[in-house]
């Protein structure tokens, strides 16, 4: 799966704040619990678009939404995170 630079610095920027507050296994166990409605997520990401622009950049949150469009999105997403607890410690 390719994942563009985008969609990168999205999934980075949202880690990062999961692991800033010591929410990593909390979005972690989320994530695995949704896996099933992954695409039906994404698709209320859309909806929301206008309303979390305080949180990522327009762009940003529609390139997440896309990502987790795809079931392999969703992995990626979930391994970045843990990537980013790990090098918190």
């Amino acid at each position: 799966m390719t994942v563009t630079p985008e969609q990168d610095a999205a999934v980075d920027r949202v880690g990062r704040f999961l692991v800033d507050f010591g929410l990593t296994v909390p979005a972690v166990l989320t994530l695995e619990s949704m896996r099933p409605l992954s695409f039906v997520g994404s698709q209320f990401m859309h909806v929301l678009s206008p309303s979390v622009t305080a949180f990522l950049s327009g762009p940003e949150w529609d390139a997440l939404a896309h990502l987790l469009e795809k079931r392999q999105g969703l992995e990626y997403v979930i391994q970045r995170i843990e990537a980013l607890s790990e090098e918190a410690r």
